[in-house]
């Protein structure tokens, strides 16, 4: 029997994609592994978001890796700071830290026809060669700052929730938020009590769903997770299923999606009771349009005494306020950007080079495209791990990220055996993807009317349209029709 080759992988990313596929790699037997992160810890997105009420809006028990079991949730629905520290726990727990390194971040890949390698440079001046190349970079780790007229020019601190400064006092200060989505709606409640005076600029308001986010895991429940691990995971088993019925609750225009649009409506009824206020947080979409914001503290938050919602356009920032279109002049002492993300941007602005020196900003001219979240047309042995298309919105990010380790792994295989040495993906099969999705994406909630950061450049919705079983199917195992062996020296 020929022995096995060992590849050179090389991971970027150490988020949630970035640990699936290395705990993934290992369990396959693969050696020679290397995990580029350019920030100084593992989390992605909960390294880098840090911003004070930082919570998880999926139940703590189903925001974990399958493979990585955790008991001991402090509450239903974690803090950023507890799952950045469950991160770091399952990279040490799965012995991953030896092929870690941080503070590495990847400028360029560029693929060499002649030798099918990869050759990537770092912004320290390093060169590694890989074989593979899996880029985990997710899609919410470029800060979007609004271009507002006058922003530069304010006297006190500006900050953005991505980039949050842990020595910022907001306590006594007058304070101005930017952004109406999940962030802008959990930093609102986590400093208004402390607040001089809160003022919420919003560009649309948001359905939100009342749930009672600060409740804590039950003790009962933790000793007898700990005690019976077979019992943890039938309850993630469940919690798997469970996700079945959201999606069919965005997927398809059921009754299961009128109850739920119903349910936010009478959260924002309920809670506010001043008509002409509850008319200004009322959107002009349906509920579940756009990802969903889920709180059980920014209705009361937003109508305290000392809060105020915004809803003109902002015109311009000045040295000391934010003034609106209708003229008024708001003092302010410090403005917190709740802006979100360049979320389309995935693995740039990294430069991509493939076969025949095919630059990734030609190939994603139209917006970003990938077969079944995996592959690029034009990019050999390179392949992405929730890349375009992976987000859900109903299916846990650890399953997705896990199956397709999964199906990586069996392409790496191969490559192992010596069955090739480049594989591509096809333009046909990943435009038959698309077709699918778009087909799919019709009788979406997301496809009915509102604008999100859902949507590309381009005005397609950048989601996972399929259920959970759908995805399981596509990625099971690798279809030779939909790949062509690339020749050395092509």
């Amino acid at each position: 029997m020929t022995d096995l080759r060992q590849p050179r992988i090389v991971i970027i990313g150490a988020g949630v994609a970035g640990i699936a596929a290395a705990h993934t790699f290992k369990q396959a037997g693969l050696t020679d592994v290397t995990i580029c992160e350019k920030g100084t810890d593992v989390g992605g997105v909960w390294h880098w978001n840090r911003y004070p009420g930082l919570t998880c809006d999926v139940p703590s028990q189903l925001y974990q890796f399958g493979f990585a079991p955790k008991a001991d949730w402090s509450r239903v629905w974690a803090s950023g700071e507890e799952i950045q520290r469950y991160h770091r726990d399952v990279v040490e727990r799965c012995g991953l830290d030896g092929w870690l390194r941080l503070g590495t971040e990847v400028t360029d890949a560029v693929y060499d026809d002649e030798s099918a390698t990869w050759t990537l440079s770092t912004a320290a001046g390093e060169t590694l060669h890989a074989d593979f190349v899996v880029c985990a970079t997710g899609v919410l780790h470029h800060p979007h700052v609004p271009r507002i007229d006058g922003l530069d020019s304010f006297t006190g601190p500006v900050v953005h929730t991505a980039r949050w400064d842990p020595g910022l006092e907001t306590g006594g200060t007058r304070v101005g938020v930017i952004g109406s989505g999940s962030t802008g709606v959990q930093i609102v409640s986590a400093l208004q009590p402390q607040a001089a005076r809160l003022l919420h600029f919003t560009r649309s308001p948001q359905w939100i769903l009342w749930a009672p986010m600060g409740v804590r895991q039950p003790a009962p429940l933790t000793a007898l997770l700990r005690r019976s691990p077979g019992l943890q995971r039938r309850l993630y088993a469940s919690a798997l299923w469970a996700s079945g019925i959201l999606a069919d609750v965005v997927l398809q225009p059921t009754w299961r999606r009128r109850a739920v649009q119903a349910y936010a409506r009478s959260s924002l009824r309920r809670q506010v009771r001043d008509r002409r206020l509850r008319e200004e947080l009322t959107p002009d979409y349906e509920p579940l349009c756009k990802r969903q914001v889920v709180s059980g503290t920014y209705y009361r938050a937003i109508t305290a005494p000392n809060a105020q919602l915004v809803t003109g356009p902002i015109a311009e920032v000045t040295p000391t306020g934010i003034r609106t279109a209708d003229g008024t002049h708001h003092e302010v002492d410090v403005i917190v950007l709740a802006t979100g993300f360049r979320t389309h941007e995935y693995m740039r602005p990294m430069r991509i080079t493939g076969r025949d020196g095919r630059s990734l900003d030609e190939a994603w001219a139209g917006g970003p495209r990938a077969y079944r979240m995996t592959a690029i047309p034009g990019f050999p042995n390179l392949f992405t791990a929730l890349g375009p298309n992976s987000p859900t919105g109903s299916i846990s990010l650890q399953f997705s990220a896990e199956l397709t380790s999964r199906y990586i792994a069996q392409w790496i295989e191969r490559w192992r055996r010596g069955q090739f040495d480049a594989i591509e993906v096809t333009e046909k099969a990943t435009d038959e993807f698309a077709r699918a999705v778009g087909a799919a994406m019709g009788p979406t909630v997301w496809n009915t009317g509102c604008t999100s950061w859902y949507q590309t450049a381009g005005g397609q919705i950048d989601l996972w349209p399929f259920d959970r079983k759908r995805m399981e199917e596509m990625l099971d195992h690798p279809d030779d029709r939909h790949f062509d062996e690339v020749l050395l020296g092509s």
